[in-house]
């Protein structure tokens, strides 16, 4: 079977696939004035057909995992359509989602039916009025009620992601809420490191704050270190023999971060990104329009990883071509 290696010898079978950019939510950290559409950027979004024909290529390349992301993902009417046949018809083993929760206590049970591998959840804290701050909707009630019902659905793989924002987030008794949160519940909390992109320089300089905060937090507490499995995304996870939930950390400023790479970005429509803060992305949606397209479309991706950098560039200020995290699928 052909992989996919880049020329540092880094393995990629994890694919972040955008199905959409648009998001209903207007985070402070990523969509404060809402959705916008590019300027200039006239395409339309991947059709259900399209996504399908790329994910039969993927599969083809060793790919064992793909996480649809979005924007906010299900906002896409046929979200559920792309969701069974890619379960269904495409031979990727894993197929997981990161969601903004939105109406998660009403498709809770779509989802399961659906067959999907794994949620990661945007909750950037516990408390209400916070939430509804930070995301300009008043919803913490409805996700953590989905949350509940997926549990007993007995659904396995929920994590809940939150970034990290000096002031609001990063202190004892957000890190102790989160905690008591999981302590009694299969979930992965993770932590993100605020990161700077081409549209957020005044708000990152304001609001970020280092990851290293967090881990003393952790070490502090007794949390351990877990190793990484072979298509796990970029998290360092901790476990703790009191609690059945783990602690994670996301830390891409930390030096090192690119090195245990395995993921690739395709955006919504259909540009091959090899890194989330690259400067080149290629579009590959010409060679989707046919099942007999499929050989060269692999050819091309394979073709393209020896363009893969060593390592982004963040720590120098470096965004390259993101904006913003939900024109890239985050």
């Amino acid at each position: 079977m052909k992989t996919l290696s880049d020329t540092f010898g880094r393995k990629f079978p994890y694919i972040r696939l955008s199905i959409t950019d648009v998001c209903n939510y207007s985070c402070t950290y990523c969509l404060p004035q809402g959705y916008k559409k590019t300027p200039g950027d006239t395409r339309s979004f991947m059709s259900a057909q399209e996504i399908s024909r790329l994910a039969k290529a993927l599969s083809e390349l060793g790919v064992c995992k793909i996480r649809l992301t979005g924007g906010e993902p299900t906002v896409r009417k046929d979200f559920f359509d792309i969701l069974k046949d890619m379960k269904q018809n495409s031979n990727i083993p894993k197929v997981t989602m990161t969601t903004n929760g939105y109406r998660l206590d009403k498709i809770a049970e779509q989802l399961c039916e659906a067959g999907l591998d794994g949620i990661n959840i945007s909750i950037d804290s516990l408390n209400r009025e916070t939430f509804k701050k930070l995301t300009g909707h008043d919803r913490l009630d409805e996700i953590l009620e989905g949350i509940k019902t997926l549990q007993k659905l007995n659904f396995k793989n929920i994590k809940i992601n939150a970034v990290l924002l000096k002031g609001i987030n990063d202190n004892q008794e957000e890190f102790k809420k989160f905690g008591n949160f999981i302590k009694d519940k299969n979930i992965d909390f993770r932590f993100i490191e605020l990161m700077q992109t081409g549209d957020n320089l005044e708000y990152f300089k304001k609001n970020h704050v280092s990851s290293k905060i967090f881990k003393d937090f952790l070490e502090k507490n007794n949390w351990i270190p877990q190793t990484y499995g072979k298509d796990a995304g970029p998290s360092l996870n901790f476990i703790h023999q009191e609690f059945k939930g783990k602690f994670g950390l996301i830390a891409p400023y930390s030096k090192d971060f690119c090195q245990t790479c395995n993921r690739l970005r395709i955006t919504s429509r259909g540009d091959l990104r090899l890194c989330l803060f690259g400067n080149t992305g290629i579009s590959i949606r010409h060679l989707l329009q046919d099942d007999t397209q499929k050989d060269e479309l692999v050819d091309l991706i394979i073709k393209q990883l020896h363009l893969k950098k060593e390592s982004h560039y963040l720590e120098l200020g470096d965004t390259g071509i993101t904006p913003n995290l939900s024109s890239t699928g985050g």
